[in-house]
């Protein structure tokens, strides 16, 4: 059995709306695992994204409207009826990964993806609803990226056909202003390459997408990923 010591066995990818995150994980999973393991130092991925989750609540709450109900999480508008959704949203991030570990994690690597905006609380919140143990296991990539750009992303993006689609949803411009043009990124990571959270000390590495590499792919993407995952790698063997 090959050593899988040196995979990140947990990636918390983290970053605006559209910054490029899910066509990162599509373009590390175009890649044969002994390539993808040498050059990124990750396993096979599962992905644990609290879209999905986010769109049953509207479905539900559409379906609900229809049958003369009470909607359960959010208004009319499509706004959460309370602040500690935000909350729940990473509760249940944390409850899919206990129950991936059930079935054993082995030669894996497990990515948790969210996006979170200063006006529900920030990065900052959402990881105090992260427990320690998959916080003493991860590393944290920061996709960088102007709310500018996370704007015209989304926007470029949008599919009618596919609104439940992990690459092709989309956010009318005046929800993405209110809910994500405020990032606290800036106050949370000092650029040490660590962040200090519950006492622990959390790799972490930021990748730099203004100009938009993710969307293209290919190779262009995989030489300026590469050395962001050495470091990120770097400072997780350091700190184990």
């Amino acid at each position: 059995m090959k050593d899988m010591t040196d995979i990140l066995p947990i990636l918390i990818l983290i970053g605006r709306p559209a910054s490029g995150k899910s066509e990162i994980i599509q373009y590390l999973r175009g890649f044969e695992a002994d390539q993808r393991r040498a050059r990124f130092h990750l396993g096979e991925s599962i992905v644990v994204d609290d879209f999905p989750m986010l769109w049953s609540w509207f479905e539900e709450d559409k379906l609900l409207s229809q049958m003369g109900k009470p909607r359960l999480h959010t208004d009319a508008e499509g706004y959460f009826k309370h602040d500690y959704l935000w909350d729940l949203l990473v509760q249940r991030l944390g409850l899919e990964y206990e129950k991936l570990q059930t079935a054993g994690l082995q030669s894996k690597t497990v990515i948790i993806e969210f996006s979170r905006g200063s006006g529900h609380g920030g990065y900052r919140r959402a990881f105090r609803n992260l427990s320690s143990a998959i916080l003493q296991s991860a590393a944290v990539l920061y996709v960088d990226v102007s709310f500018a750009e996370s704007l015209r992303k989304n926007r470029s993006r949008y599919n009618p056909r596919a609104r439940h689609s992990i690459l092709e949803h989309s956010l009318p411009d005046e929800k993405m202003r209110r809910l994500y043009e405020q990032d606290d990124w800036s106050q949370l990571y000092d650029g040490s390459g660590f962040l200090t959270l519950k006492s622990l000390y959390i790799p972490c590495a930021v990748f730099e997408n203004e100009e938009d590499f993710t969307t293209a792919g290919g190779e262009p993407l995989g030489r300026r990923l590469a050395p962001v995952f050495e470091q990120l790698w770097r400072n997780f063997a350091s700190r184990r």
